[in-house]
C-alpha cells in the first residue's frame, strides 16, 4: 500500500487539523465543517498529481494552446454522514465527478464495547475501470473502509482505489495494509492509539456529531 501522510511537511493543512482537534473551537459547528471542507480541497489537489492527464488544444481569444486536463474524473464515494463536508471539498475540485454515497455505521452489542459494521444504503454509479476515491474522515479500525469497499464492488471493479481520511490510527492503517494492499491511502494526520470503544486517541471526537449534531 502506498501511503501519503500530509503532515510530513508544514502547511496550512496542519492549522485546519489543529482547529478540528481543539475542544474550544469545536463548538463552532460551521467552522468545524468548513475546516473539513478545506482539508478535502487540499487533499483533492494532492491526489490530482497522481491521476492521469491528457493534452488538449484550447482556443484562446488570440490563438491556441496545448493545455493539460484530467484524462477522466474520479468517482467520489463517501461514507455517510461524517464524510459529507470532506466530500464537498473534494467535489469543488473534481467538479464533474460522479458520486456514490454509502451508509455505514457501528452497531454496538448490548453492554459491551464490541460492535459490528453495518452497511445499509448504497447509491453508486458504475465504477468499472474508474479511479475511485473512498472518503471517510476518521480511519479508526479500518473495518468500515473494508466493508464499504466490498459493497461498492457490486457496481464494478475500479482500476485504482484511493482511500481519503483526515486522521488515521496506526492500527487502522496496518489493517488496511493487510486487507487492501493495492490501495493508495491519503491522511492529513495519524495517531497511535485506539481506546476500548475503537475511537482514535487523541483524535478529535465523533466527526459526524461535531458536524451535524448528536444522534440518538
Amino acid at each position: 500500500m502506498q501511503i501519503h501522510l500530509l503532515n510530513t511537511n508544514n502547511s496550512i493543512l496542519m492549522q485546519f487539523v489543529a482547529e478540528l482537534r481543539d475542544i474550544h473551537i469545536q463548538s463552532d459547528r460551521a467552522r468545524f465543517r468548513k475546516n473539513i471542507e478545506r482539508i478535502g480541497q487540499i487533499m483533492a489537489y494532492e491526489i490530482s498529481k497522481q491521476l492521469e492527464w491528457k493534452t488538449v488544444e484550447i482556443t484562446t481569444p488570440l490563438g491556441t494552446h496545448q493545455s493539460k486536463q484530467l484524462a477522466e474524473q474520479p468517482v467520489l464515494a463517501t461514507i455517510l454522514r461524517a464524510g459529507l463536508s470532506m466530500h464537498q471539498g473534494l467535489l469543488e475540485f473534481f467538479d464533474h465527478a460522479d458520486c456514490a454515497f454509502i451508509s455505514a455505521y457501528r452497531k454496538h452489542h448490548h453492554n459491551t464495547h464490541d460492535f459490528d459494521i453495518v452497511v445499509e444504503y448504497l447509491a453508486c454509479p458504475n465504477i468499472e475501470g474508474k479511479t475511485l476515491l473512498l472518503i471517510d474522515p476518521m480511519l479508526a479500525t479500518g473495518q468500515s473502509i473494508e466493508l464499504t469497499y466490498k459493497a461498492i464492488l457490486q457496481r464494478g471493479t475500479p482500476k485504482h482505489l484511493h482511500i481519503v481520511s483526515l486522521i488515521g490510527s496506526a492500527e487502522g492503517v496496518n489493517y488496511l495494509k493487510e486487507k487492501l494492499p493495492h490501495a493508495t491511502l491519503w491522511l492529513a494526520d495519524m495517531d497511535d492509539t485506539l481506546n476500548e470503544d475503537g475511537y482514535i486517541i487523541p483524535g478529535l471526537g465523533d466527526a459526524g456529531d461535531l458536524s451535524f449534531g448528536e444522534k440518538i
